[in-house]
């Protein structure tokens, strides 16, 4: 159990028998009145998005995920479906997968978050390495700086390379920021 000015963005509380994350939480405290703090809520199952305002010493019981090791498998219209160790299959849809569109590939290993059984969300590696399949030839004496010049990748991903890179070249992407981090030889 935490108090309500304990909740931080990202946590996982129970609210009226439903499980809600944590998008925004504003402490305020006015002169003559008690402490109060603004929740701006996200329903975990529905995506619906609430807001409610709850006094500093209300306390909420917090909600821990299960995750799970899983290996992506393949697409199943309207699923994208993961197997665990022992071979159990998964599905979640596109919606629950968020950016993690952009970066998967047949036999990643990533980590699923689990909610009452039911897998939510999909975690990624920080770092992953793609092939650049597409990209412009360089521009001959442009050293104005720091050149960045649009790449795409197998899943139809793009995103800003410096001018050195070329097709084929294999490059490490950040995929908290979706960001190119540096080339790999």
């Amino acid at each position: 159990m935490k108090t309500a000015q304990e909740l931080r963005s990202g946590n996982i509380i129970e609210v009226n028998n439903e499980a809600m994350v944590v998008d925004r939480a504003e402490y305020n405290k006015s002169g003559r009145n008690t402490a109060v703090v603004r929740l701006k809520l996200k329903n975990l199952l529905s995506g619906n998005i609430s807001e409610i305002v709850a006094k500093a010493d209300d306390r909420y019981k917090v909600i821990l995920l299960e995750k799970k090791n899983c290996t992506y498998s393949y697409f199943a219209e309207p699923s994208y479906v993961f197997m665990d160790e022992e071979y159990n299959p998964y599905e979640l849809n596109a919606d629950a997968m968020g950016d993690a569109l952009n970066y998967l590939e047949d036999g990643m290993e990533v980590e699923l978050v689990f909610f009452e059984g039911r897998p939510i969300a999909v975690e990624l590696p920080t770092v992953v390495v793609r092939e650049i399949i597409y990209t412009e030839p360089a521009v001959r004496g442009d050293t104005s700086g720091k050149v960045m010049k649009p790449a795409r990748l197998a899943s139809d991903y793009t995103l800003s390379v410096p001018a050195f890179c070329n097709i084929g070249d294999k490059i490490e992407i950040d995929t908290r920021t979706g960001e190119y981090r540096s080339r790999v030889n």
